[in-house]
């Protein structure tokens, strides 16, 4: 991963670019509810999308990336995006996010290098849209904030079509190493939460991609509008609200009484998972990785039955892992594909993949171990790097 080489190489520069390195994120638990604000808990990842540049004299903004290609816009007035599932879209909503807060004044020539899988839940399309903020924020001597960034970089994300959270720009931008981090949302706020010595992590790809666009797209979006639905159906002006002043049991209660279909189910995900991140960040603290085990199958299962965001090979992956000797094991990300996280100790981490191998990826065709199956450190965010 070298973005240098392809930045002289592309742009015949002699002086030496300037770089912006962003993690990945596997969230641990706590999934499609950041969107309804409520708190999640992901970690940085030691994968990264890494970005060399370089400002230019104009407002011309020019990128490059060795897997998709190159691509130029002038960055004057509101932008229109390219066609969907174009990476161009992702560099576009940055250049918008910015200009609708900062006053800005030149572009940059860009190349991009990742060893982040891409559509694998994993969080590359936010690093990318946080990588090329960060660049164009530096390439205009504009310091800003992790506040400031929460403000504009999930808004921008919208930009390419995925009314999501802010779940995973401050996943990327502020864990502590050797932390997760939990994220509240509702007023914004970031506390680390350090990983035990002896607690690993595998994320473990499905082999199917998790796309964000078309009918993948419509699928995520929906689920988004039924769990709002459903809330005001219930009475309630925000989930927030609900899981304070109720307990899960009476949450059951009230949904089953006006809800039905869709929304009683996704209803039942958003607050049920809810609970399931304040224990989970109770047992990280405590040190019991029994219990935060059987909290990720809990949510596997949350989001398999309750919001039917899983697939057969997730299942399948999730399956094996737990018969691997994991202590648990869930979907992470979006679904319709992608990833899984695995919880399992650190002395028995290698055994674990090894019977993944066996009981999973043996059966499946263009399997490699360095995109499909990482071992997952609590790493730095972007602004600690």
């Amino acid at each position: 991963m070298d973005p240098i080489a392809l930045f002289q190489q592309h742009f015949y520069s002699l002086s030496p670019p300037s770089i912006i390195s962003v993690p990945g994120r596997v969230n641990l638990i706590g999934e499609h509810i950041d969107y309804h604000n409520l708190p999640v808990l992901p970690m940085a990842i030691q994968r990264h999308i890494r970005i060399a540049f370089r400002p230019r004299k104009d407002r011309r903004i020019r990128a490059v990336s060795r897997q998709f290609g190159s691509r130029e816009f002038e960055w004057n007035g509101p932008l229109e995006p390219s066609a969907a599932g174009d990476w161009v879209n992702y560099v576009k909503a940055a250049a918008q996010a910015v200009d609708g807060k900062w006053k800005t004044s030149v572009g940059i020539d860009a190349a991009v290098a990742s060893d982040l899988p891409a559509a694998a839940g994993l969080s590359s399309s936010s690093a990318l849209l946080t990588a090329f903020t960060l660049a164009l924020l530096a390439a205009n001597r504009i310091r800003a904030s992790f506040e400031e960034l929460m403000e504009v970089l999930p808004e921008g994300e919208y930009f390419v079509g995925t009314r999501g959270g802010g779940m995973d720009h401050a996943a990327v931008l502020a864990p502590d190493p050797g932390c997760a981090l939990l994220v509240h949302f509702s007023p914004l706020s970031a506390e680390s939460i350090p990983v035990p010595r002896d607690w690993a992590f595998l994320v473990a790809h499905s082999m199917v991609a998790a796309e964000k666009s078309g009918e993948v797209r419509e699928k995520y979006n929906s689920r988004r509008v039924a769990g709002s639905t459903a809330l005001k159906t219930v009475g309630f002006d925000s989930y927030g609200q609900a899981v304070s002043r109720h307990s899960f049991e009476d949450l059951k209660r009230l949904a089953a009484e006006k809800l039905d279909g869709d929304e009683l189910k996704c209803f039942l995900h958003v607050t049920g998972e809810s609970c399931r991140v304040g224990a989970a960040v109770e047992a990280m603290m405590q040190d019991d990785i029994e219990a935060f085990g059987a909290l990720l199958d809990a949510s596997h299962e949350s989001l398999r039955y309750l919001l039917g965001v899983s697939c057969p090979e997730l299942d399948e992956l999730v399956e094996a892992a737990r018969e691997a000797g994991a202590f648990g094991a869930r979907l992470t990300g979006a679904g319709f594909g992608g990833c899984a996280v695995i919880a399992c100790h650190s002395a028995n981490r290698e055994e674990v993949a090894r019977e993944l191998v066996d009981r999973f990826y043996s059966k499946r065709e263009g399997f490699d171990a360095s995109r499909h199956l990482i071992f997952a450190e609590p790493s730095a965010g972007a602004l600690h790097v």
